[in-house]
C-alpha cells in the first residue's frame, strides 16, 4: 500500500475515486457542463411553440378561456395546458373557462408541475387537477432531478402519484416512453432563447397570426420562468425549455448514463501508458489522448446519447500533473546545474553577509556556444568560465544557471572602484576559451546589485535583470539601483494599470491645434495621449509610452488613440471645413505584419476617409525590419492615410529617412524651430529644409512655436502649417472644439 501511495499515478487515482464516491467532485462536473453549454448551443425545434399567460393575468379565467379557444381554433397538432389555471372560484368567468376546456379534443394534454417551484420528484409535490376539469384528457408531469446548485440534470420516464403512473412531459413530446435506464438526460445545447415564444396578449390583440400555431405543438404556460430550477449555460429559463431539451435528447438512439467511472478508467489507462513508457513519442501521444478524453470526449458522447461525467477524471489528472510538476521541481532544486556548480537557487536561499554586492555575469551567445559543443563538453565550458571569474574576483563560490549566467558575491567597494574592478574582470575574457578542440571568443556583461537589507532572492533577481539588460543594450555593466527596485512593481503591472486607466478615463487624448499659415485658421490637430494617475498624478507621456513599449502594450494604446482620434476628427469635419487629424505611430509597430490590416479595419469600421488621418512616424531605430516597415508605410499610404516624418533632423529622421519613406509631410523638430530667431545657422537649416520638402512635394509643419517672432519668420520662409504653445496648448476635446469654433473670429495666433 505504501508503494502505491508513493506513485503519483495510483495516488491520483485513489483521490479521484474518493472524491467521486463522496460527491466532492460534483462542483467540477457542474463547472464543466455549465461552461460547455454556455458556448455550445443549437436552435430549438421550431415545431413546438410556447404561449405564456403571464401578460393576461389581469383578465383572469375569462382571459384563459379566450386564449384556449383561440389556440383550439388555430388547429394545433397538439396542445399542452398548464394545470395551474384560475378555475377554483365560482364565477361566470370560471364557467367560461370550464366551457372552453370541455370543447377541447383528444389532442389536449394537461401538464402538472411541482408545487411552490419545488422540483424534487416526490408524489406529495404534485397536485393532480380534478377529474371535472380534465375530463378524459391525459395528464403528464414535468419532473426533474437537480444538482447541488439546483441545475436540472435528469428526469424519469414516468412518475407514480397515488398509485397512478403518469408519463413525464418530455417523453410525451418525443413519443419515447422507456429506455435502458429509468432516467433520461436532457440536451442542454438546445438554446432556450430560440424556443418559439408568443405572448397570449399578442394573440388576443391580433399582433400574432393564428397561422403561426397551425400544425404546431403548443405549450400553454401560466407561470413565469422557474426561480429555483436552472438550465445549464443559462440559469433560469421558461419551464417548457427543460421539457423541450429532454424531448430532443430522447430523439437520439440512446440515452444512457455511463457515470464518471468510464472517463476515469479510460483517462488513467492512458496515463499509465504514458507514465510507464520510456519512449517520448508514446508519452506525448498518451498524454494528449488523456486531454482529449477528459475535455472533448464527454461532449462527443453526449451527441450520441451517452452521458459521461469527467469530474473524477479531471480531478485525478489534475492531481497527477500537480504531483509530477512538484516532483520535477524538487528534483531540479535538489540538484546543481549540469556543470556541477551550485545553481542560482542555492544562492537565493543563502543568507548574505553584511556589506556585500551581488554580481551576475551574462555570457553573450552562450546558447550558441553550447549548440556547437557536444553535450559532454557543456559542463566543461561552464566550469572554465567560472574558474576565470573566480581568478579575477577571488570568490570561493561561483553559482551557475544553464542559461549562461554566473553569480557571486563580493565585498562592497565604493562604486567607482567596483565598476573599475568589473571592467578589469571583463578584460580577462579578451582571451578566447579553449573547450576541447573548439575555440570561442567571449563577451561578458555584468549586472550589479548593491541594495543592502533586501531579501537575497530579490537581490539575485535584480542582478540577473541588470545583467540581461546590459547584454541587450551592449553595455559592460548595469547597476540595479534602489529607485529601480521601488519602481519595479509599477513597471511590471503596467499592463493592468493601462487597462484600468483606459476604463476609468485616467488615460485620455489631448488635441493640439495645427494652423494653416495661409488661411489663418485651424486646419488640423495632433492627438496626444495623456495619463492623470489618481495617486501618481500626471505621468509624462515619454515615460509611460516607453514602459508600454517594453510591456508589449503599445499596440493596444495606439489603436485606442486612433479610434478616439477618429471620433474627434469626424465631429470637427461634420462642421464643414476639411480637418486633418494626426496620430503618432511607435517605431516598434512600423514593421509588424498586422499593422496595415488593423489600420484599415478601424478606418472601415468607423467609416472615415483615411485621407483625413495623418500618421506621424518617428524613431525607427527600434524597428526590427526596415524593409518591412517601408512596405507597411507604403501600403498605408496607398490606402489613403497621409504619412508624416516626425522630428525631422534628429536621430533616425534624416535625409536617408526622407529618401526611403513614402511620405506626404515633414515635421520640423522644435529644437531647430526654437532657435531660428537668434541663430542664422538654424534659420538657414530650417529655410533650406522647407525648400527641400516643397521640392519633394511635401507639406511642412513647424512644431514648438512659442512666440510671434518665430511664427513670423516661418511665414516668410513659406512654411505651411504651424503648431506650438503660442498657437494653442494640448487641450481636452471639448476645450479644443470651442477653440476651433472661435478660430475664425479672431486674429491668427492670438491665444
Amino acid at each position: 500500500m505504501r508503494r502505491l501511495l508513493r506513485s503519483p499515478l495510483w495516488l491520483a487515482l485513489l483521490l479521484a475515486l474518493a472524491d467521486w464516491a463522496t460527491g466532492f467532485s460534483e462542483p467540477v462536473a457542474h463547472a464543466y457542463w455549465n461552461a460547455i453549454y454556455k458556448n455550445w448551443q443549437r436552435p430549438a425545434p421550431q415545431s413546438t411553440v410556447v404561449v405564456n399567460l403571464a401578460d393576461i393575468n389581469d383578465l383572469g379565467a375569462a382571459g384563459e378561456a379566450r386564449i384556449i379557444d383561440f389556440i383550439r381554433l388555430s388547429k394545433p397538432a397538439k396542445m399542452y395546458i398548464d394545470s395551474k389555471l384560475n378555475f377554483d372560484k365560482i364565477s361566470s368567468d370560471d364557467a367560461k373557462l370550464r366551457v372552453s376546456l370541455d370543447k377541447l379534443d383528444d389532442n389536449a394534454v394537461f401538464v402538472v408541475r411541482p408545487l411552490e417551484n419545488n422540483h424534487f420528484i416526490d408524489k406529495d409535490r404534485f397536485e393532480i387537477p380534478a377529474q371535472s376539469l380534465v375530463k378524459n384528457h391525459r395528464i403528464v408531469i414535468s419532473a426533474w432531478q437537480d444538482n447541488f446548485l439546483w441545475f436540472a440534470e435528469s428526469a424519469p420516464y414516468w412518475v407514480d402519484v397515488d398509485g397512478v403512473r403518469y408519463a413525464t412531459f418530455s417523453t410525451d413530446l418525443s413519443g419515447v416512453h422507456s429506455g435502458l435506464q429509468s432516467l433520461y438526460y436532457p440536451d442542454f445545447s438546445v438554446s432556450p432563447e430560440t424556443v418559439p415564444f408568443i405572448s397570449a396578449r399578442a394573440l388576443l390583440d391580433g399582433r400574432a397570426s393564428p397561422a403561426s400555431l397551425a400544425g404546431k405543438v403548443v405549450v400553454l404556460e401560466s407561470s413565469e420562468p422557474e426561480s429555483s430550477l436552472r438550465y445549464f449555460g443559462h440559469g433560469a429559463v421558461t419551464p417548457a425549455a427543460f421539457d423541450i431539451a429532454g424531448a430532443v435528447a430522447l430523439g437520439r438512439p440512446m440515452n444512457v448514463n455511463l457515470s464518471g467511472l468510464a472517463i476515469l478508467a479510460l483517462a488513467f489507462a492512458l496515463l499509465y501508458c504514458g507514465h510507464t513508457s520510456a519512449a517520448k513519442r508514446t508519452k506525448w501521444l498518451a498524454y494528449n489522448l488523456v486531454l482529449a478524453t477528459v475535455l472533448p470526449l464527454p461532449v462527443l458522447l453526449r451527441e450520441m446519447g451517452l452521458v459521461a461525467y469527467p469530474d473524477a477524471a479531471m480531478i485525478g489528472v489534475g492531481v497527477f500533473v500537480s504531483i509530477r510538476i512538484w516532483q520535477k521541481r524538487i528534483r531540479r532544486v535538489q540538484h546543481t546545474s549540469a556543470s556541477g556548480l551550485p545553481n542560482m537557487l542555492a544562492l537565493s536561499n543563502s543568507t548574505l553577509p553584511v556589506g556585500c554586492d551581488v554580481v551576475v555575469a551574462s555570457v553573450a551567445r552562450y546558447e550558441e556556444m553550447l549548440a556547437t559543443l557536444p553535450r559532454d563538453l557543456h559542463g566543461e565550458c561552464a566550469r572554465q568560465i567560472a574558474r576565470r571569474i573566480a581568478v579575477g574576483c577571488g570568490a570561493t563560490e561561483i553559482y551557475h544557471s544553464d542559461g549562461g549566467h554566473f553569480a557571486w558575491t563580493e565585498e562592497a567597494r565604493p562604486l567607482d572602484m567596483q565598476l573599475s574592478h568589473l571592467e578589469g574582470l571583463r578584460a580577462l575574457f579578451a582571451a578566447p576559451l579553449q573547450i576541447g578542440p573548439h575555440t570561442f571568443d567571449t563577451n561578458i556583461h555584468f549586472g550589479l546589485d548593491r541594495n543592502e537589507g533586501v531579501e537575497t532572492a530579490t537581490r539575485v533577481n535584480s542582478a540577473l535583470a541588470s545583467a540581461n539588460e546590459a547584454l541587450a543594450n551592449g553595455r559592460a555593466i548595469e547597476l540595479f539601483e534602489a529607485h529601480r527596485l521601488a519602481e519595479a512593481p509599477w513597471e511590471l503591472s503596467l499592463h493592468a494599470r493601462i487597462d484600468e486607466g483606459l476604463r476609468n478615463g485616467d488615460i485620455w487624448l489631448a488635441f493640439q491645434a495645427q494652423w494653416d499659415i495661409a488661411t489663418n485658421r485651424i486646419c488640423g490637430a495632433e492627438a496626444l495621449i495623456r495619463w492623470n494617475h489618481p495617486t501618481r498624478g500626471p505621468i509624462a507621456p515619454n515615460a509611460f509610452i516607453l514602459q508600454a513599449e517594453r510591456a508589449g502594450r503599445i499596440d493596444a494604446l495606439t489603436y485606442w488613440v486612433l479610434d478616439q482620434a477618429i471620433t474627434a476628427a469626424q465631429a470637427i469635419n461634420a462642421k464643414g471645413e476639411r480637418f486633418q487629424m494626426s496620430v503618432n505611430l511607435s517605431g516598434q509597430m512600423v514593421d509588424k505584419p498586422d499593422l496595415v490590416r488593423n489600420f484599415a479595419e478601424i478606418a472601415a469600421r468607423r467609416g472615415i476617409d483615411p485621407h483625413l488621418i495623418t500618421v506621424e512616424v518617428t524613431e525607427t531605430s527600434t524597428m526590427g525590419n526596415r524593409a518591412a516597415a517601408v512596405h507597411n508605410l507604403t501600403q498605408l499610404r496607398q490606402l489613403g492615410f497621409r504619412l508624416s516624418i516626425d522630428d525631422f533632423g534628429t536621430g533616425e529622421a534624416s535625409l536617408a529617412y526622407l529618401a526611403d519613406l513614402p511620405s506626404d509631410e515633414l515635421k520640423l523638430d522644435r529644437r531647430f524651430v526654437a532657435r531660428i530667431v537668434d541663430s542664422d545657422r538654424e534659420r538657414a537649416i530650417v529655410a533650406s529644409t522647407i525648400g527641400l520638402a516643397h521640392a519633394l512635394g511635401q507639406t511642412v509643419v513647424a512644431e514648438g512655436i512659442e512666440d510671434a517672432a518665430t511664427l513670423a519668420l516661418l511665414r516668410d520662409m513659406g512654411c505651411d502649417l504651424a503648431q506650438g504653445f503660442y498657437l494653442g496648448r494640448p487641450q481636452p476635446f471639448a476645450v479644443f472644439e470651442r477653440e476651433y469654433d472661435a478660430s475664425g473670429l479672431r486674429e491668427f495666433g492670438r491665444v
